[in-house]
């Protein structure tokens, strides 16, 4: 599966995410799109979204993307809070659908 990871990620959670193709939106030069385009550009080369940006399903409309976004919900963005959410986010994989959002973690 090949999963983007957004710049509000931390980067190095990308080397955690074994088994799949993961960019990240630096190594893509997109780090300074807005989500709209941002959504738009990967879902022409993504199959996954990877965020922790919780108000993204609210600002965008996800289903005119054919892209699955998965949100990360931690206590906080840092790299150890998140490698904790990595056998949930694998497992979740599968399961996400484009044009929708997936929640993993608290």
């Amino acid at each position: 599966m090949r999963i983007f990871v957004d710049e509000c990620v931390d980067w190095r959670l990308a080397r955690d995410i074994a088994g799949h193709e993961v960019t990240t939106a630096h190594e893509m030069g997109w780090a300074s799109l807005k989500n709209g385009e941002l959504l738009a550009r990967a879902s022409s080369q993504f199959d996954v979204f990877l965020t922790v940006d919780r108000n993204l399903s609210f600002q965008q409309n996800l289903p005119t993307f054919d892209i699955a976004v998965v949100v990360l919900r931690s206590s906080s963005n840092r790299l150890v809070d998140l490698q904790r959410l990595v056998p949930d986010l694998l497992a979740s994989l599968e399961a996400a659908k484009p044009g929708g959002v997936t929640y993993v973690g608290v």
